[in-house]
């Protein structure tokens, strides 16, 4: 199964949420996609590979050529990295090439791939899941990313700001349990598949389905309005075996490495 759809989604979903913001940034140059959204968060002042690596020198290159750029504008920032734009050789070789440009490893990800996804193997709870279309249920969707993902609140409300619902390609969704929210997920369409983003249950809420729940839900909305059934993601541990048994299968790893 081809990894570009995963990368290019991936891509394009940095370029949604960059859009319409004083101090966002998105170009190509020499090889790499800058996507920034001039955020406190260093993840989304993002830096892609968005074509194959010639060799080692060609690698650090562009990794000199975002640390420029980056160190320019004085912005704490990432390279999101997917393997497969690399030989195996080199592949082997890339943490330590990082290291050597001054990033660290920060994440890796599985990069995952569905052509569909398989029958539930299991009864998934009744829940109510409704969008993101609101201040206060922008509110709960920042507030389930921040403990999920271990990051101040502040940073998840500036990049999931108050223009978030103008930013139509993004769409984000709200699961609830016993009238409070407890789940999160969005989609992104973009290179012929659906892209699956920002996937959080509160910890008192996990194992009981209801991740899969939401996301299994997000799919078919994003289904019913383009057809596609493709999906793509990146994956943390904990969702790991979660999406395996929901039919992905992993097609390469990205490697995020920081400032």
């Amino acid at each position: 199964m081809d990894f570009h759809p995963v990368e290019q989604n991936l891509r394009e979903s940095f370029r949604i949420l960059a859009e319409a913001r004083d101090r966002a940034d998105i170009r190509e140059t020499g090889g790499i996609s800058i996507h920034s959204l001039g955020a406190t968060f260093q993840m989304f002042n993002a830096a892609f590979l968005n074509c194959y690596v010639e060799d080692e020198a060609d690698l650090e290159r562009r990794i000199a050529l975002a640390s420029v750029h980056f160190s320019e504008r004085r912005m704490p920032w990432a390279f999101w990295m997917c393997e497969s734009f690399l030989e195996r050789r080199l592949q082997r070789k890339a943490e330590r090439i990082f290291m050597r440009m001054g990033l660290s490893l920060s994440s890796e990800l599985p990069a995952m791939a569905a052509e569909s996804l398989v029958t539930p193997w299991r009864r998934l709870p009744r829940i109510k899941i409704q969008p993101v279309c609101d201040t206060a249920s922008r509110r709960a969707f920042c507030e389930i990313g921040a403990v999920c993902f271990h990051v101040p609140l502040l940073w998840f409300e500036e990049v999931f700001d108050e223009r978030m619902n103008e930013r139509k390609e993004f769409v984000p969704w709200l699961a609830f349990s016993d009238g409070e929210p407890v789940a999160t997920a969005a989609t992104v369409v973009a290179a012929g598949a659906v892209g699956v983003y920002n996937v959080g249950t509160l910890p008192d809420h996990r194992g009981r389905g209801i991740g899969e729940a939401i996301v299994r839900f997000a799919l078919d909305r994003a289904r019913e309005q383009t057809g596609i059934y493709k999906t793509v993601l990146q994956s943390t541990s904990y969702g790991y075996d979660l999406y395996r048994k929901m039919g992905y299968k992993t097609v390469g790893q990205v490697l995020v490495f920081t400032s």
